[in-house]
């Protein structure tokens, strides 16, 4: 894509920025962004990937291993529409949630319990690298519950990744 999709805007905004500033509006106990290690994110604890090439997974793993809170809500970069007020519609229960729409589970903005770890733990161990097959698995253990998104919700999940989404 020549340039970093985290870079690209969104009415004017930076995508990073964006969600961050989505993140803050929630007033989190930590703030921190998987992914490289960049001046620009120097706020944030930057958490790397420990498996290279295992996909969303291992930044959710990652951020899970390092999570403090009982809760950690992850926010893809991707998902400029976000909200803050849905991301905060998750928050509602020590067992975490995934939204799920017509073509699947939504796992990168969700909100999932630290107990998570060990299943993403294992998941990356055997080289399952799925973010459907995760959050199906932490459902069966009860440890998330399943949100479905409403049609007006289902905007809130419109992908950015090139200029040409816009």
């Amino acid at each position: 894509m020549g340039r970093d999709k985290a870079f690209l805007e969104f009415e004017g905004e930076p995508l990073w920025q964006r969600q961050i500033q989505t993140l803050i509006n929630l007033s989190p106990e930590q703030l921190m962004i998987s992914g490289p290690s960049r001046e620009e994110w120097n706020e944030c604890e930057i958490v790397a990937d420990e498996i290279a090439g295992a996909g969303p997974l291992a930044g959710v793993g990652a951020a899970l291993r390092k999570c403090t809170a009982p809760l950690l809500v992850v926010l893809a970069v991707d998902l400029p529409r976000m909200s803050t007020d849905f991301l905060r519609s998750l928050c509602t229960d020590s067992r975490g949630a995934v939204p799920r729409g017509p073509a699947g589970f939504e796992p990168l903005a969700a909100v999932y319990p630290a107990a998570c770890a060990a299943l993403a733990t294992q998941a990356l161990s055997t080289g399952d690298f799925s973010m459907q097959d995760f959050v199906r698995r932490a459902i069966d253990r009860g440890l998330l519950m399943e949100r479905l998104i409403d049609e007006v919700e289902s905007l809130f999940f419109a992908n950015l990744n090139t200029p040409a989404d816009l």
